[in-house]
């Protein structure tokens, strides 16, 4: 398997300069899809690396500021932002390192909006110096390549093609002539064992916690019961006086907004998603979202990384990413099906873990003891939602026409072509997914 990585760069852009910027990030989509890269743009040719999963470029111009009015610890005014971000396998350095040689030019046209870029300057260097690393980020089904993904598309391709003309009748023989038919036609490079670092990276990171908890609970059971049910009920406590005096803020549906956002939508069989918003003032709430998000970080890599997220299915990467002294968070996703199915499937499947990640932003829907209403409040939710959503201006994704089912399904198709022996059964359910 080849691990995930991501880059994330993020530079404040002059102020009179958002619409020149916009205009130029425009010209790197397809014909008559707001939004969706073409694969071979000049300023940034995404499908000459063939390492990304997805990329985007967004500006991160917060639509909520007037929210925050009702808190007077924030400053009045902030500025806006540009975001390269890509999920890529292996290494996110050497990654960076190749985009800033390859596609040098273009990014240099792009970055020159920005408030301290100096084209004179080494560029890579310069993004280097504004990469954020995510709190927390999410992956589908980690060690699934690029390579891996296409290759295991093109094989069902060529068996689905190959299935009209075979002479064989039996189960047996059917798979026999179907791998002897196809395999040339669909060659397929061996999966690698995961990087001996990674691995033991991985584990450390998996185990560090655990032994923690348990060595607390081994040498000292009774204080660390005490520990745990204090400190329970002090956060319970302090959680109840903020949501009890938390600002209800009303945000109207703006129609011109959605229509916007609905037009860069559907080019695809998956969407992007971008929102951004301010984090509530306060020790309380800022630590409260950093173990939220470091707990929800642990989960993904350890416990969701197999093509699910607390049963949603559809997320193929996303990432929460801080900014301003953790003042303001950029939320970003590739997910598949429509708007209206995304926030549905959440809502009925995982309510509870978006008052958990997202209860502590600026004008969401009252929560009561952290995990009920919020989210449940389904059309203040939604209203959340879309107040915070800004546009993604330009997105990329190496796989188009396939969703994380279709992914899924291929790399079973690929262990059954592949395997050495199988039952009638086997072999009959194995047909059922081509």
């Amino acid at each position: 398997m080849v691990p995930q990585n991501r880059f994330v760069i993020v530079a404040e852009v002059r102020p009179a300069e958002i619409s020149a910027l916009r205009s130029l990030l425009a010209t790197m989509n397809l014909p008559g899809a707001l939004g969706f890269a073409d694969p071979a743009n000049p300023l940034v040719p995404f499908r000459e690396f063939r390492n990304i999963h997805f990329a985007r470029f967004a500006v991160l111009a917060d639509n909520t500021l007037a929210d925050r009015a009702y808190y007077p610890e924030f400053k009045k005014d902030v500025p806006s932002y540009l975001c390269f971000m890509a999920d890529c396998d292996g290494s996110a350095d050497a990654l960076l390192s190749e985009v800033a040689a390859k596609a040098q030019e273009g990014l240099t046209r792009i970055f020159s909006h920005c408030v301290d870029f100096d084209p004179s300057k080494n560029l890579h260097q310069w993004m280097r110096a504004h990469r954020k690393r995510p709190a927390t980020s999410y992956v589908n089904w980690i060690g699934r390549s690029v390579e891996q993904a296409q290759q295991e598309s093109v094989l069902r391709r060529e068996l689905r093609h190959a299935l009209p003309g075979l002479k064989a009748n039996d189960p047996q023989a059917i798979w026999k002539e179907l791998r002897q038919t196809v395999a040339p036609k669909a060659p397929l490079t061996p999966i690698p064992t995961a990087p001996l670092a990674w691995r033991v990276r991985n584990f450390v990171d998996l185990a560090i916690p655990l032994l923690i908890v348990a060595v607390a609970f081994l040498l000292f059971p009774l204080l660390s019961i005490l520990l745990l049910v204090v400190g329970a009920i002090c956060f319970l406590l302090l959680l109840r006086r903020h949501e009890q005096s938390d600002p209800v803020i009303f945000q109207p549906l703006d129609k011109k907004k959605i229509e916007i956002l609905r037009r860069r939508e559907d080019h695809d069989v998956t969407n992007q998603y971008g929102a951004m918003g301010s984090v509530k003032p306060g020790l309380f709430r800022k630590a409260t979202s950093y173990a939220i998000l470091w707990l929800l970080g642990w989960t993904a890599r350890h416990l969701y990384g197999r093509g699910n997220l607390a049963r949603i299915a559809t997320i193929h990467f996303a990432h929460w990413t801080l900014i301003e002294n953790s003042q303001r968070m950029y939320f970003a996703s590739y997910y598949d099906g429509s708007h209206e199915a995304y926030m549905d499937d959440f809502i009925n499947k995982a309510g509870f873990g978006l008052n958990l990640i997202f209860s502590n932003a600026v004008a969401y829907p009252e929560t009561d003891w952290l995990i009920t209403n919020g989210a449940y409040r389904e059309q203040e939710f939604k209203r959340f939602q879309r107040h915070h959503q800004i546009p993604t201006d330009v997105w990329y994704k190496a796989y188009p026409g396939l969703t994380a089912y279709d992914l899924a399904r291929n790399s079973r198709i690929r262990i059954g072509f592949e395997k050495t022996d199988m039952s009638d059964d086997e072999i009959r359910r194995w047909l059922a997914e081509i």
